[in-house]
């Protein structure tokens, strides 16, 4: 399989899985957005092995083995495989945040609930700070002396923030899958059982606990926001339509009157068109 063809098959994977984050890194040169395109499928593989196996410890195992035998050098003709290669042929890749995804799937397999915020958002840091410190040596490939750890801490808030607000559009979803990410110490907090939530009902007290936890994504993306100019030009437009877009789902919620049991809040063609222009 040439490099190319398996680009060509990473974009397909990316468009379907992610038309929001398709569209934000559609403003990168080629080079950077097939590498963010090849990092993308990694994730989203990882994440299909778990959520659509019979087996999914068994299946998690044998894909980690494949990634040890890529590391090692090994050929092969798989187009994940393939344009990962060229990726770490091309950037300085940090191994350690691809083993730390694999570690939030292995919570999701032993894990249903979790008590505290900060549990909360250690398993937000596995799920999704985890890709941006994965893409940061593709967007900051020669960040300037003194700013890597301002860029890593900007990219672990972000990450962060988006899990949160997947948490809060997700969590009718989850509950069919007997998950609840929100944190039982809130839940305590606002009187919201876990009755409640499979009533469903949107409450006031509801709606009190979903934007305690909406709140914290916001001043996390507040902080993101605040390293966005150490990125380079080319990279810093899709970094921040990445952050708008996903942020903008809140507010979809919110128009959807916290309704996040039978509606699934997505912003639209308008509105994301509306939020770009922002940029």
């Amino acid at each position: 399989m040439t490099t190319q063809e398996a680009y060509r098959q990473c974009e397909a994977i990316m468009k379907k899985g992610s038309l929001t984050f398709y569209r934000a890194f559609s403003l990168l040169s080629k080079p950077d957005r097939q590498a963010v395109m090849a990092v993308y499928t990694f994730c989203r593989t990882l994440d299909d092995t778990v959520d659509e196996s019979e087996h999914p410890e068994k299946s998690l195992a044998m894909f980690l083995d494949e990634f040890h035998r890529f590391l090692a050098g090994e050929e092969q003709d798989n187009a994940l495989w393939v344009a990962l290669r060229d990726v770490w042929q091309r950037y300085d890749m940090d191994v350690t945040p691809f083993f730390e995804l694999a570690e939030g799937m292995k919570w999701d397999l032993h894990k249903s609930r979790y008590e505290t915020l900060e549990e909360t958002e250690q398993y937000s840091y596995y799920a999704a700070s985890t890709v941006g410190l994965m893409l940061l040596p593709i967007l900051v490939p020669n960040p300037e002396e003194g700013t890597k750890q301002e860029l890593r801490q900007g990219a672990i808030d972000l990450g962060i923030a988006m899990q949160l607000t997947n948490i809060l559009r997700d969590i009718g979803e989850d509950l069919r899958r007997d998950r609840i990410y929100v944190p039982q110490t809130l839940m305590r907090q606002y009187g919201v059982t876990e009755s409640d939530l499979k009533k469903p009902e949107v409450t006031p007290a509801f709606i009190q606990l979903w934007e305690e936890m909406a709140g914290r994504a916001e001043k996390l993306y507040a902080r993101a926001r605040t390293t966005h100019h150490l990125y380079p030009v080319a990279s810093r437009k899709p970094v921040q339509a990445a952050a708008l877009l996903y942020e903008g789902i809140l507010d979809a919620a919110r128009s959807n009157g916290y309704d996040v049991f039978t509606k699934r809040a997505y912003v639209s063609t308008m509105q994301k068109g509306k939020l770009l222009a922002k940029l």
